[in-house]
């Protein structure tokens, strides 16, 4: 395609998806539910033609050199594609929040007054890798009775298109638009910006991938974005603690997967457990092959752990999103310096306490300014499927309209709606 025909071909896309969400915005719950049932269940049917798809973006990014976790990132597991289904379902389940009024009140010249929750009409979805995010963003996309233009990456094109076609398949065996959900089919990056600059067919944009893409976004955007830059998510183990909970919960934040963005990235710990608690992660970390990047006081405690990688930390170490099998570590004096190390370093995505201290958790609750907050868990929940939404758009670290995993609500607005019986303004 020509830049031309890039700018024509984008437009086309606005202009099916704009006259698509009119109708998907009358649709009945029924429709949109029966879609996403019949979603599933073509996943499931579809499940090893959609892996040997996967396969070729795989052995290509392979062959390109794309960096680990990339790769790790644009694998479509049968498990992955069984959670797909499974999101679809749990959606299909939920409620229908469209068109629900909520805080209806009276008012004294007779006028009830309250919001409508209605959807938000088109969204375009830009993102990197990860080939579920097709089906995570369609469904939700559904599910809300908004139309959505899909734009993944060029190293999962072929996953995606597969996906897309099921999409379009459930959605037009339901009686619905097929255009509700399109898939932009060509690699050529100059869509992006094009995208990003039609306010007359898409009222948001949601960027799902690097920093540098997100960043680019934003700068550039004529359309509303939902975004978060990074994930440097921490946990802090607290005194007083379980520290086998502890231990537990350290693991799993760091090792269960080194590449989602809600896996824990820096590790805070009360001077006085450290002495107990950190030869024992540190042994974890030993044995899995994580690199430990230490302040001087954990370096020392952890000089004589044998088969351990670890070196002295930097500056810049505590702002890092690894997305590796590396992880910082830092002492603090108590819960008050871990909020303010979290609250300067952290990049207000996800971060945990592990405590026994009732007073410690709710203040850092309270005070810790990130997305999602979290207490004696793992930092891996922070998830729209773990949260019971069905799926997730993106986790946004913005404060307005949605912040943390965006699900269905994330994709709605609210107007006003007055009901009244003939009553007139004085």
């Amino acid at each position: 395609m020509t830049a031309l025909n890039i700018s024509d071909y984008t437009q086309e896309l606005g202009s099916k998806a704009r006259a698509a969400s009119v109708q998907m915005a009358r649709m009945p719950a029924a429709s949109k539910n029966s879609a996403l049932r019949r979603l599933a269940e073509l996943l499931r049917s579809n499940r090893q033609t959609l892996q040997v798809e996967n396969e070729r973006d795989v052995g290509r990014a392979q062959a390109a050199g794309l960096a680990a976790p990339l790769v790790d990132r644009l694998r479509l597991s049968a498990k992955d594609i069984a959670t797909c289904s499974q999101g679809c379902e749990q959606l299909a389940a939920m409620p229908d929040v469209i068109g629900e009024i909520i805080g209806l009140k009276q008012q004294p010249s007779g006028i009830r007054v309250g919001q409508m929750r209605v959807p938000i009409g088109v969204f375009g979805m830009i993102f990197e890798s990860r080939p579920n995010v097709t089906i995570e963003a369609a469904s939700l996309s559904i599910k809300s009775g908004n139309a959505c233009i899909l734009r993944g990456g060029s190293e999962a094109i072929e996953s995606n298109k597969a996906l897309a076609c099921l999409v379009q398949q459930a959605l037009l065996d339901s009686g619905l638009p097929r255009d509700a959900v399109q898939l932009v089919q060509t690699t050529d990056r100059a869509v992006v910006d094009q995208m990003i600059s039609l306010p007359q067919y898409i009222d948001l944009i949601i960027p799902r991938g690097g920093k540098g893409l997100i960043e680019h976004i934003s700068r550039l955007a004529r359309v509303p974005v939902i975004k978060h830059l990074d994930g440097n998510c921490h946990v802090y183990v607290d005194d007083p603690c379980d520290i086998e909970m502890a231990v537990r919960v350290v693991d799993n934040a760091k090792t269960q997967k080194y590449s989602p963005c809600n896996a824990m990235e820096s590790l805070l710990v009360a001077r006085t457990v450290a002495a107990e608690f950190l030869p024992r992660i540190g042994a974890v970390f030993a044995a899995k092959g994580v690199q430990m990047r230490c302040d001087p006081e954990s370096l020392a405690l952890l000089t004589a752990l044998p088969g351990a990688d670890r070196q002295a930390a930097s500056e810049e170490d505590w702002y890092q999103e690894y997305l590796a099998p590396v992880v910082s570590i830092k002492l603090l004096d108590g819960v008050a310096q871990a909020i303010c190390h979290i609250n300067q370093y952290s990049s207000h995505h996800t971060d945990a306490i592990i405590t026994r201290d009732h007073m410690h958790a709710q203040s850092f609750l309270q005070q810790v300014d990130s997305a999602s907050v979290m207490v004696n868990a793992s930092t891996r929940f922070a998830d729209g499927f773990e949260f019971g939404l069905g799926a997730e758009i993106g986790i946004s670290t913005d404060k307005f309209h949605a912040r943390g995993p965006v699900g269905i609500e994330g994709l709605t607005s609210l107007k006003y709606v007055v009901l009244g019986n003939g009553e007139l303004r004085a």
